[in-house]
């Protein structure tokens, strides 16, 4: 349960270089706005700002020069436009997401779904860190979550069909950035190791003897932005999306009662204990599979 704090403290209210005025972030789930919605974020900063909407490098929107003693009742009509007031503090932020198969070609889950789930869960919640949650639908990683301190990618495993014959086209020989595949006697044959698992060569195949064998959801722990970027680190993969729910909630749980403040999650995951931390989700969660930095690789293959 949050704690009832004047509007001041909100995460969302940004005291400009002139602190006589505020910037006002807005909640947006996977940056999702109707037309309405937006209709009324202008009248709003009309009205209580400057008439000027800036859009966030987090997929939301913020009303910059609202004065304090405007604060309520802009607070009050976001919140009726179906658009409250957002968060940038030591708090859960505005969770982000790529288009996901809703629209991207390339996309292997629904990242708007499903960040939508996670905000209903977690958004706004007290942290002693900043936690950014972003989700892609392929390991082109588009909204970045591997410099996030929650990431998760949508990935699939291809595997060439058995039953019939590879004509040895070539086409996803083509269309494979990471030279994974080759052509070799007449048949396509892919070399795992380079494999990132975005599933293009999948959706290369004319003939359709490229199969997704396993659809999952890889997730990342501790990245970060900012003057130093650091690459998150591959926790495991998992795969449904209530499974997805499930470890971001342990990991969100795990760093509420184990971090410090002061300090950015990258800094101290070793000292939180990531690995026996990993270790006890494996346990909870059978079908997770244990990955390593590399690329998030399943284990076993490297």
């Amino acid at each position: 349960m949050q704690r009832d704090i004047g509007i001041h403290m909100k995460g969302g209210v940004i005291t400009e270089r002139d602190a006589d005025y505020c910037t006002v972030r807005i909640r947006a789930p996977a940056g999702i706005f109707t037309t309405d919605q937006l209709r009324g974020i202008a009248a709003c900063a009309k009205k209580y700002g400057n008439s000027e909407v800036h859009g966030t490098t987090r997929q939301t929107l913020e009303i910059p020069h609202v004065r304090g003693e405007s604060l309520k009742k802009l607070a009050k009509r976001l919140e009726k436009n179906g658009t409250p007031i957002g968060s940038e503090k030591d708090e859960i932020v505005n969770i982000i997401a790529c288009p996901g198969t809703s629209r991207c070609k390339f996309a292997n889950i629904d990242t708007i779904s499903l960040a939508k789930k996670i905000d209903a869960k977690l958004f706004g919640k007290e942290m002693p860190v900043k936690m950014r949650i972003a989700l892609t639908g392929c390991p082109n990683a588009c909204a970045s979550p591997m410099l996030n301190e929650i990431g998760v990618i949508g990935r699939v495993m291809p595997v060439r069909t058995k039953e019939r014959l590879c004509t040895g086209c070539g086409n996803c020989v083509y269309y494979c950035k990471e030279n994974a595949i080759r052509v070799r006697n007449g048949i396509s044959v892919l070399d795992e190791s380079k494999c990132v698992q975005c599933g293009v060569c999948v959706k290369s195949c004319h003939f359709d003897l490229v199969k997704a064998e396993h659809r999952h959801y890889l997730i990342t722990v501790g990245g970060r932005r900012g003057r130093h970027p650091k690459i998150g680190r591959s926790l495991l993969t998992v795969e449904t999306e209530e499974q997805v729910l499930f470890v971001i909630e342990k990991i969100v749980d795990w760093v509420y009662r184990r971090a410090w403040s002061g300090r950015l999650l990258s800094e101290q995951l070793d000292e939180i204990h990531f690995e026996k931390f990993r270790d006890e989700i494996m346990k909870k969660v059978p079908e997770a599979k244990r990955v390593t930095d590399a690329g998030g690789k399943p284990e076993a293959e490297v």
